[in-house]
């Protein structure tokens, strides 16, 4: 029989904690009453993590398969690649820190039973410093304003999803793409829900600025043509000031002869523009680059081993 339940969980040098994780992470899920399997997916890792993953499947390898990545291909890609792997009709992604504890697992599986077949999650008093809490609801309201795509927290990844948003995912074949706003275009009845939310228990988070940055610009590329319309919109309106200047300009040369005031002014519209044009063609380059990714057709990931008990995949 296939499992009830899946869980996906994305590893990048997470030596320093996995010991902790397991410690709650199979207990939560014995408490639940389903039968349920984890899903490892080591995305490069270049720590231990792999050898602590493997000794995990070998304590349970009923419940436990590893997924190993030949290079670090991003939190993302790992999770896709875990959502190939499963079988159960609802699957949990869950990040190997413990800032969601594994004892949440349960309010999303309930949460489901209720008919939904997407559950986000939405951390209670959130353990980041200021600055990164700041910046995330920033970007939350940027993103809603430009995909129309509602999250209220948009950064986390505790989230539930039912087998039918799995199954197109899975069918998706995107080289850029961010997980649950991806599901939740596909699904017919999101809600969420809010969980506890600790410190890490142990290590520093992957994600640096420039990787934040990065993400947030996949999110907004990849679900709206909105930037592409608006540079659109503005650049016609520059257009026909340009023109409006042009013509006043004209108009002062006729009337009041050469002059040379202004001239600064002139120079600080011109380098606006300027501006302007370079960040619209950056923008421009951010769509061809994705396309450019996509037409490759390149693999997303690379798939070095899978441990799995292969009597009982074999049976199943």
């Amino acid at each position: 029989m296939k499992p009830q339940l899946s869980v996906v969980i994305p590893i990048y040098n997470e030596e320093a904690g996995l010991a902790k994780l397991f410690a709650r992470l199979y207990p939560a899920l014995d408490a639940l009453g389903y039968s349920y399997e984890v899903i490892f997916v080591n995305d490069g890792s270049r720590d231990t993590s792999a050898a602590l993953l493997a000794d995990q499947f070998r304590l349970r390898p009923d419940v436990t398969r590893v997924v190993l990545f030949n290079g670090n291909y991003g939190q993302h890609m790992a999770i896709l690649a875990g959502f190939q792997a499963t079988r159960g009709e609802i699957t949990v992604t869950l990040d190997a820190d413990l800032q969601n504890p594994p004892e949440e697992i349960a309010n999303l599986v309930n949460k489901m039973r209720e008919g939904f077949d997407y559950v986000g999650s939405i951390r209670r008093e959130r353990q980041d410093s200021a600055f990164r809490t700041y910046a995330s609801q920033a970007m939350n309201r940027l993103r809603e304003k430009l995909t129309h795509i509602q999250m209220t927290d948009q950064g986390n990844m505790l989230r539930a999803y039912g087998r039918n948003v799995i199954d197109l995912i899975n069918q998706c074949s995107e080289v850029n793409t961010f997980v649950p706003a991806l599901a939740y275009t596909f699904a017919r009845h999101p809600t969420e829900i809010t969980v506890e939310h600790e410190e890490r228990s142990a290590g520093e988070s992957k994600y640096s600025l420039y990787s934040l940055i990065r993400l947030n610009f996949d999110l907004i590329t990849g679900f709206s043509l909105i930037p592409l319309q608006f540079f659109s919109i503005f650049g016609i309106g520059l257009s026909l000031m340009s023109a409006l200047l042009f013509v006043i300009l004209l108009v002062r040369r006729f009337a009041l002869g050469a002059e040379v005031e202004g001239v600064f002014t002139l120079f600080a519209i011109v380098f606006f523009m300027i501006g302007v044009v370079l960040f619209g063609i950056g923008l421009v380059g951010e769509y061809v680059g994705r396309i450019y990714q996509q037409v490759r057709g390149r693999p997303r990931y690379v798939i070095q081993a899978v441990l799995q008990d292969t009597v009982e995949h074999r049976e199943h």
